[in-house]
């Protein structure tokens, strides 16, 4: 049968006449329309089914692919400044190493007790009272309130502030009130300074 005669025998083909349980007889371009719609209706659901989760999955490995070289750039930065950051502990820890240095171990506390009174008669205060507090622990240090009540001219009390200030520990002060007295009589100033050590137990 030559071509032209098998698109006479579409043209007289009714699609009702169709017989899935014969369909040897079909005439050919009807077969081969239903190979072409069949092999598509296939090809889509693998793309559906099969292609398309590849492609997602594609997607996933080239962002993980990015953020790899991201860690990796990142990580070989700070290869490239290992000996830089070494250092920097190294400096790091030797200044600790001095601050907690600064810190009085209990046995001092007399010491600095004597260093405030010390500071006090020199910028010509009168020392009414200076009392330790309880310690108060914190997580790598524990702090040691002292209260102190002096009495002198505005600039002696200006100098013994400056003066415990400037101590080689580290004394810092807090909440401090000046009230003045009567005519002729000197100020009146409350403060608390608070020195620390190092809590070790703290210190995990």
């Amino acid at each position: 049968m030559s071509f032209a005669d098998s698109l006479e025998s579409v043209k007289g083909f009714d699609l009702s006449d169709l017989d899935f349980n014969n369909a040897g007889s079909w005439p050919a371009p009807i077969k081969i329309i239903c190979c072409i719609i069949l092999i598509s209706i296939v090809m889509g659901a693998v793309y559906w089914f099969d292609i398309k989760d590849l492609d997602l999955e594609l997607e996933t490995k080239q962002t993980e692919e990015i953020d790899l070289r991201k860690q990796f750039e990142g990580k070989a930065a700070q290869v490239s400044n290992l000996e830089e950051y070494k250092a920097q502990m190294v400096e790091m820890e030797k200044t600790f190493g001095d601050l907690l240095k600064q810190l009085p171990s209990d046995t001092e506390v007399p010491g600095l007790l004597e260093d405030i009174s010390s500071i006090g008669s020199l910028s010509g205060l009168e020392l009414s009272s200076i009392d330790l507090r309880s310690e108060v622990s914190k997580e790598f240090y524990v702090e040691l309130p002292i209260d102190i009540k002096v009495q002198g001219g505005y600039h002696d009390l200006a100098s013994f502030v400056s003066g415990v200030a400037g101590l080689s520990r580290i004394v810092t002060l807090h909440d401090f009130t000046i009230k003045s007295g009567k005519e002729g009589e000197a100020l009146s100033m409350d403060i608390q300074a608070k020195t620390y050590r190092y809590n070790a137990g703290g210190a995990k």
